[in-house]
């Protein structure tokens, strides 16, 4: 088939282009002309366009039959908020038009995020889960619970699209913000993060990102039109990420914890840097709003209608520490 993948030189983007390529299909990836391009297969078609781009969209879209729209703005923090809706929203607004408009694809797997199901705080919770939106930890949560909303809407109208809902995506590979298990590994390793992060009652659920592509590919082969799949794993905290990190790597587990309010002072403080060397801080006072909360997943629905199988968490660390240790 001819496939087009959005955000195709992301974290996962790439990874998936990898892998429907090696399934013997036709990729075309959309990219921006500034795009780091190096993770790309080179039998890829290149469309030079942007979500955000209308006109440039439904000339990707041309001739395909599924569209994978992955693409998305990945921040906990961000100097220009708009954008999160601009891209997240707008992007998705505009592939669903650029859609009706082509005629041609069958079918849209749409990568959401836990996030737009909202935290759980106590349980663990399954695609029924509605964000209920009273509150929002980080303004890329917001844009995504709006466009959950929106791509829920268009499944109603009957616009052929799969919903899917990674955990917190890790493994080998860039570092981007997509990889924050990487990252704030590394910050460990480096001592830079010397203790555990709050009290260690956060929970999250961990994919491996192979196991989240694997996943979008069986949605392709196997999902039902207008279904939620979440694609999670294991519900932990970092707290057990960074004592599972020291065991396989032979290094001391750390002996402290940091207080959420000093993690929040250091928020505050690398915004303030951010803003004058324009770098995006790793630490922003909606990362510590976030780690205030729970965020537990079951993926038995993906298990039992895609043939999900996510590796543990240890399984997944101890694929990906030997990549990262020494950074």
């Amino acid at each position: 088939m001819k496939i087009l993948v959005t955000g195709s030189t992301g974290y996962l983007g790439a990874r998936l282009c990898h892998v429907l390529l090696r399934r013997g299909h036709s990729v075309r990836a959309l990219v921006r002309r500034t795009s780091d391009l190096s993770d790309l297969p080179p039998e890829v078609e290149l469309a030079y366009g942007d979500v955000t781009d209308y006109r440039s969209l439904t000339d990707a879209c041309s001739g395909c039959d599924i569209v994978f729209h992955a693409a998305a703005l990945v921040e906990p923090w961000l100097p220009d908020p708009s954008r999160f809706i601009s891209v997240n929203v707008g992007g998705l607004k505009n592939v669903l038009e650029a859609v009706k408009e082509t005629k041609t694809v069958q079918k849209i797997i749409y990568t959401s995020s836990f996030f737009a199901l909202g935290s759980t705080d106590g349980s663990v919770a399954n695609e029924n889960q509605v964000h209920n939106e009273r509150f929002f930890c980080t303004e890329y949560e917001r844009s995504k619970a709006v466009a959950d909303k929106m791509a829920l809407n268009a499944a109603s109208e009957g616009v052929p699209i799969i919903l899917l809902y990674p955990g917190v995506i890790f493994g080998p590979g860039k570092l981007t913000s997509a990889n924050m298990v990487a990252r704030m590994l590394i910050e460990r390793f480096n001592g830079r993060l010397p203790g555990y992060i709050g009290s260690g009652t956060d929970r999250y659920s961990f994919s491996h990102v192979d196991d989240v592509v694997e996943g979008h590919v069986a949605a392709m082969e196997k999902g039902r039109l207008g279904e939620r799949y979440l694609l999670t794993g294991e519900n932990a905290s970092f707290k057990l990420v960074f004592d599972m990190a020291a065991l396989i790597t032979g290094t001391k587990k750390p002996n402290f914890s940091i207080p959420l309010w000093a993690i929040n002072a250091y928020g505050w403080l690398s915004v303030l840097i951010s803003r004058v060397t324009g770098k995006l801080p790793l630490i922003s006072p909606p990362t510590v709003t976030v780690l205030r909360h729970q965020w537990s997943y079951s993926c038995d629905k993906a298990k039992l209608e895609l043939g999900y199988n996510p590796r543990s968490l240890k399984e997944g660390l101890e694929e990906m520490l030997p990549c990262h240790y020494d950074e």
